[in-house]
């Protein structure tokens, strides 16, 4: 079972980064950029787990290592492959 975890900062968290890159992009001709946030996307492959199990075990790593949930938000897809 394969899992696609986004994270990303939670609206009104300033993100340093995304403003780096929009002022980056603004610099190379790219003028019409209003906004830029930035995240992270982890892949996960759960081996031998039905996709309640695999819900959980998702869930529990998002909150105790994949994200911050003081600052940031996030979801998750699971596909069998």
């Amino acid at each position: 079972m394969k899992a696609t975890v986004k994270v990303r900062l939670k609206n009104g968290i300033l993100d340093p980064q995304g403003l780096t890159v929009k002022n980056a992009l603004i610099h190379l001709g790219f003028k019409n950029m209003k906004n830029v946030r930035i995240g992270k996307l982890i892949e996960l492959e759960i081996e031998n787990t039905k996709t309640e199990e695999a819900k959980k075990i998702i869930e529990d790593a998002c909150k105790k290592l994949l994200s911050n949930p003081v600052i940031e938000d996030y979801i998750y897809e699971i596909s069998e492959e």
